[in-house]
Parts: structure tokens; C-alpha cells; sequence
């Protein structure tokens, strides 16, 4: 288990500022973590359209401040990305992403990155590992949206409420889900068959190695990683808003067990 602070992304040299000074981009998960994904903190303030195309990868981004606009260049349409969306893109998705005013959004790659990539002339990224294969093409999804569909799933023994926004069925590496936890919640949790991360959007709360019994503080821009090896327990002191990403992915309607896992994926 190890836990990241905006902080620790910048005391390791794993922060960049992209675009002539338009975003600053924090690399908080890369290949080197083993994850199964790398995962970014991106803030952009300003930003004229730019051409991106990611051949070798799959991308999500999650909007939690502000809104941005995709342009799918294959059909000509813009679609605006607000907080509480998040869209995806893969190999078949030439695109534009610009921001108007500032918005902060989370992308997670698949397969990981090393960190130290910058974009082609196409705005792709190098290979560096197998691509999921499939016919996807981009999409955006709305976590309120999915909310008022009956999309919203109490887990964790009553603990926490989650949308399963991205899942196995979209067939990109990983999942992402949207995750609460109310004032004084506590979930003991054990991934025995995923590894996932745990990013906080906003509130405040603590996580506890059970195995180790050593405790971390959560508050936003707080990321915490976990795994097959890790018992552990998220305590909510303030509402808690989170952002999970699994790897395998989840199929969606998995409910955890006694223990706080989730069966295998």
C-alpha cells in the first residue's frame, strides 16, 4: 500500500507544465508503480483546441472542476465534458480538447505510461505495451446521468455508494468508478484480486494499513493505492469523494464479500 500527496508528485520530478505554461499536468501513477495503468492530475487554464490522437493507448479523463470541450474530428462534433463526466478515447479517436476559464480533470492510460512521453505530430503518444483490442469509439458519460438511471450501487457492506462509470465491458484495461462515503463512514476493504486507485476529489478522511496498522490522512488532491496484500480501512471524517480505478476491470455489479474483496475479474 503507498500513498501519494501533490506534494511527493513534485518532490520526485514527476510534475510537468505542457502547452507554454496552459496546463500543468502531475504524474502521480506511472509504468514504474505496476498498477496496470498510469494515472495524471491535469489543470488546464485557457486552453485553444489541440489535435491529440492516442494510436497506442486508451485514455479516460474524468472532469471534476470546470468543463472542457471534445471535438471528434472523424465526425465534426463537440461535446462539452463537465465536472462529473468523464469521456473516453482510444486508437480510432482523432480529437481536439480545449478549455475555456480553467477545469481540472483526471486521465488514466492504458497501458501505462512511463511519464516521460510527449506527443508526436499526430499528438499521440509512443507505444509501449499491448493495446486492448476493440471496436470502441469515443463516448462521454455523466456520473448524475447514470445516478437518475438507477446507475448508483450502495457497496462495502453499506458503506459507500459508487457508479461504475467505465467497466470490463468496454474492453480498455481498467475501470473507473465514482465513489462516496458519507460523514463518519468506514468500509474495511481487501482487494485480494485487484489493484486499485483511490484518488479524493474533495473531503477529508483517513485510510489505515490493517495489516501494519499505519494511517495516512486523505484530503483532496491525496491519492492512495492498493492491493492483493493490503487490509485495509477508509474512514470518511467529512463527506468523502473519490475516484477509483481498478485493474483487472470490474464488470460492474460486484457487491464485496465478507472480507472486503470483490470477486476476481
Amino acid at each position: 500500500m503507498f500513498v501519494y500527496t501533490l506534494e511527493d508528485v513534485e518532490a520526485a520530478g514527476r510534475f510537468r507544465v505542457l502547452r507554454g505554461g496552459l496546463i500543468r499536468s502531475a504524474r502521480y501513477l506511472t509504468a514504474a508503480d505496476s498498477m496496470g495503468f498510469s494515472l495524471h492530475l491535469n489543470v488546464s487554464r485557457s486552453l485553444p483546441p489541440g489535435e491529440l490522437w492516442y494510436k497506442n493507448h486508451w485514455e479516460a479523463n474524468y472532469v471534476f472542476a470546470g468543463e472542457a470541450q471534445i471535438t471528434d474530428l472523424t465526425s465534426g462534433e463537440t461535446v462539452p465534458v463537465r465536472a462529473g463526466e468523464a469521456y473516453q478515447v482510444g486508437p480510432k479517436d482523432r480529437h481536439t480538447f480545449a478549455v475555456e476559464g480553467e477545469a481540472s480533470h483526471i486521465s488514466v492510460f492504458s497501458p501505462a505510461l512511463t511519464g516521460d512521453e510527449v506527443h508526436d505530430e499526430d499528438g499521440a503518444y509512443a507505444g509501449n505495451g499491448p493495446v486492448p483490442a476493440n471496436d470502441g469509439r469515443m463516448f462521454v458519460r455523466s456520473a448524475e446521468e447514470l445516478r437518475r438511471e438507477g446507475g448508483e450501487m450502495v457497496v462495502a457492506n453499506g458503506s459507500v455508494r459508487t457508479i461504475r462509470m467505465i467497466t470490463a465491458a468496454d474492453e480498455v484495461g481498467f475501470s473507473l468508478c465514482d465513489a462516496h462515503l458519507d460523514a463518519g463512514a468506514a468500509a474495511d476493504l481487501w482487494y485480494k484480486h485487484h489493484r486499485e486507485a483511490n484518488f479524493v476529489l474533495s473531503g477529508s478522511g483517513k485510510v489505515e494499513d490493517l495489516n501494519t496498522g499505519e494511517t495516512w490522512a486523505l484530503a483532496p488532491n491525496t491519492l492512495y493505492c492498493v492491493g492483493p496484500e493490503d487490509r485495509h480501512r477508509v474512514t470518511a471524517v467529512s463527506d468523502l469523494h473519490l475516484l477509483s480505478v481498478f485493474c483487472p476491470p470490474l464488470r460492474g455489479d460486484e457487491q464485496h464479500d465478507a472480507d472486503g474483496a470483490l470477486a476476481a475479474s
